[in-house]
Order: C-alpha cells, then sequence, then structure tokens
C-alpha cells in the first residue's frame, strides 16, 4: 500500500481496529440472519507527508449510496453551526446575489438553505440520491455526483465557477485527494474563496478519538499535512481557525496561489508552530495511539459489564458512525445495551451493524426508563443531555466513552 497522496510505501500502522461493517451500514429485520460484511479497518501513517490513512477496503460508491442514512439537519447545534458560517462569509466577503457559492458534499441543503434565504446562489453537490432529493425539495439545485477533477472542469466549461466553494466533513471522505485537491483548483473563480472544514488530527491524538476513525474516512488530517496537499495543486492557506466541532476541528481558507502576503493571517504559522511542537511531524507522534483505545475498550466493557450484573439497565443515545466504530471495537452487542434512541426517523426500526441493537425513536428512553444513558455522539454530550433532562426524574445518568468514561 501506498500514501494517497505522496506515494511512499506506508509500513507504519497508527491503530487497528480490526474488522467492521461499514458504519453506516444499518441492517432491516430481515436482514439480522443474513451474513454480514466486514471489511479491516487499519490505519497507515506516511513517514514522508505524515497523512494518516486508512485503505479503502469498502469502496466509496458502496457507502455513498441510495439507502444513505446521514442528514445533517437532525441536528440542532450543526444547523445553529451552518447559519453562523453563512453570515461570517457574507460579513467578511460581501457575497450577493451576483455570487456563486458551491457546496461539495450538501447533504440535505442544511447549510446552503442560509445562503438561499439571504438572496446568493448556490449549487450543491452531493452523491447520495437521497439526501439531495430534500435539498431539492427546500428549492437548492443538487447535482447528484462525486466530486472531483472532471465534474470541476465540465462545470466549468459550462460557465460555472464558485466564488465561495466550500466543504465541511468531506475532505477525509475522498479516496482520492489528489484529484479531489486539483478539482476545486479548477472549480474556483480567480478572486474565490475555499473553506474546508474537518476533525483536526491533533485533537484525534490528544483525545483518544480513536472512535471517529471509520471506513467513510480516508483520512485524518493535520494542518500541516493539508496545507503541504493544496501548495502542491497551486492553493495557498491565507487564514485557519480551531473550532469546537466533532470534538476539535479546522476550518481552512484558501485561494490561488500569489495573493498579497501580507493578507495572510499570522493564525496560518502559529498554527504550523503549534503542530510541529505537538510532534506531528515526528513518527514518536504516532505511537501508542493502540493503548489508549485499548485503555477507552475496557474501561468501556467493565462498566458495561459491572452494570448488568447489577440489575441496571443502559441504554444509548445516538446511532452515529463513531458509535458503531466504538461498540464494534468494544464487541458490545445487544445484551449490554438495550436499545439506542436516536431522532432521525431514517435509523429508526432498523438496527446497529454488527452489535444488532435496535434503534428506536426517543420516546423508547421514556417508556423504559433506563439507568443510564450511554452518549454515543460525545460531541454533542451538552446538547444532548440538555434535551434528555427529564432523565433526571427517576434517577438517570449519562455516560460519556471518549477521551475517558465519565459518569455525570
Amino acid at each position: 500500500m501506498k500514501c494517497r497522496f505522496c506515494s511512499t510505501p506506508l509500513d507504519t500502522v497508527f491503530i487497528d481496529l480490526i474488522n467492521s461493517p461499514a458504519s453506516n451500514s444499518f441492517l432491516t429485520a430481515e436482514q439480522l440472519d443474513e451474513p454480514e460484511v466486514y471489511y479491516p479497518l487499519k490505519v497507515y501513517v506516511c513517514h514522508s507527508c505524515y497523512l494518516v490513512q486508512v485503505d479503502e477496503y469498502k469502496k466509496s460508491d458502496d457507502i455513498f449510496n441510495a439507502d444513505y442514512v446521514y442528514f445533517s439537519s437532525y441536528s440542532a447545534t450543526w444547523l445553529a453551526h451552518a447559519k453562523q458560517y453563512t453570515g461570517m462569509m457574507i460579513d467578511r466577503f460581501g457575497y450577493n446575489e451576483s455570487s456563486k457559492v458551491v457546496e461539495i458534499a450538501s447533504n440535505d441543503g442544511y447549510l446552503l438553505q442560509y445562503f438561499k434565504e439571504r438572496g446568493v446562489p448556490v449549487l450543491g453537490i452531493e452523491p447520495t440520491a437521497n439526501t439531495a432529493e430534500i435539498a431539492r425539495q427546500k428549492g437548492i439545485e443538487s447535482l447528484v455526483e462525486f466530486f472531483g477533477t472532471d465534474l470541476a472542469t465540465s462545470l466549468k466549461q459550462q460557465g460555472i465557477q464558485a466564488n465561495l466553494l466550500l466543504g465541511n466533513n468531506v475532505l477525509a471522505h475522498v479516496p482520492d485527494i489528489r484529484d479531489f485537491v486539483n478539482g476545486l483548483k479548477v472549480l474556483l473563480a480567480p478572486d474565490g474563496v475555499i473553506t474546508m472544514e474537518f476533525p483536526h488530527l491533533l485533537q484525534l491524538v490528544a483525545n483518544s478519538q480513536f472512535d471517529t476513525i471509520y471506513h467513510e474516512h480516508f483520512s485524518y488530517l493535520s494542518f500541516y499535512t493539508v496545507e503541504k496537499i493544496f501548495r502542491e495543486f497551486g492553493l495557498e492557506m491565507f487564514d485557519v481557525e480551531e473550532l469546537t466541532t466533532h470534538g476539535g476541528s479546522l476550518r481552512i481558507f484558501a485561494r490561488h496561489a500569489g495573493g498579497p502576503a501580507e493578507t495572510i493571517s499570522p493564525r496560518v504559522q502559529a498554527l504550523l508552530d503549534k503542530e510541529t511542537a505537538a510532534g506531528v511531524t515526528s513518527m514518536n507522534y504516532y505511537a501508542a495511539f493502540q493503548e489508549k483505545a485499548a485503555d477507552i475498550k475496557w474501561s468501556l466493557l467493565e462498566f458495561l459489564i459491572e452494570q448488568k450484573r447489577k440489575g441496571k439497565t443502559v441504554a444509548a443515545y445516538g446511532a452515529a458512525a463513531k458509535g458503531n466504530t466504538l461498540l464494534n471495537f468494544c464487541g458490545v452487542k445487544n445484551d449490554l445495551i438495550s436499545f439506542v434512541a436516536d431522532a432521525n426517523p431514517h435509523k429508526q426500526g432498523k438496527y446497529l451493524p454488527a452489535s444488532h441493537i435496535p434503534v428506536t425513536a426517543e420516546q423508547q428512553i421514556k417508556d423504559s426508563k433506563p439507568d443510564y444513558i450511554l452518549i454515543l455522539p460525545w460531541n454533542l454530550r451538552d446538547e444532548i443531555s440538555k434535551q434528555l433532562h427529564y432523565v433526571r426524574d427517576w434517577g438517570g445518568q449519562f455516560v460519556t466513552p471518549v477521551p475517558s468514561l465519565q459518569i455525570f
């Protein structure tokens, strides 16, 4: 296996999560008695460019299929984040009815709807037909396509170029990162701006966030590596923000190379220095991550088994992809967690892959009154615990597993 950016042979394992089904391959009741397909989930780090990456065992066109179940609009926190971003970008760059905003991986229109409300023309590019259809129902033009150089070239030939080209939590999802970034270069208007948001490798390592590793994520990104990739294709970073979303993310700002140097924010060099000081350009930085994941595994299993022996009930909330990685690596099945509630009706009535834990509506929590609620999307713990505040009425408590087991 070679690095998907610089083609250096990969021989250093960052973490091996053994085998797992694709994290969003939810099961129907009829499928519970059928064989499941498991894929290796081993992550490597390149000793040349320090791109952390998983091999493409699960092909992207199999993952983002017609039954894709992730809809961005079911998180109030994420909608608020999208609305705040829209206002900030319009205020900073002056986008208006003469501009063109293009979002890659636009999902159900969760973000572009806010630009549309402000009178800014938009285009969504989304590979999953069912989510794109929801966006279209909101009046958002959406192409059901995978983004890359070919699509970018075709759009440019049609006279479409982006004044703002954005992608939230998509850069980590692309199997061919070279083709993807080159496509950004092609589609970007001469004076255009690119913003991308993605989970920050620095936070993944510091907070033992191994559950953010799954087959949909082909890359795990530091600013150092992303800056290097973009520079390869004639794109330069001129600003960067550290965000709290998804357990710690980056929002990068890029443009065609050659802009005035004085407009480059000092935050760019400051973050590069911060990462270098943390050790991202040293292979020692990537050692011992396997042991961190193992510690979380043992702590969660000890907690669940202890509650089972005591006759206590444990349910979960949030049928998120990270939850499936956690449960499958830990070997948790439906004998230890009775159900997982989720607000997304497209997941309700189905079962988590491998663990076969049933996904229900929130009402099941009120009906069964479990002693503990394991919050699987721990990055939303405040939103979820506030939403489920009534659990306290019967003495219920919340549990988060990462970066260490907490009961509150």
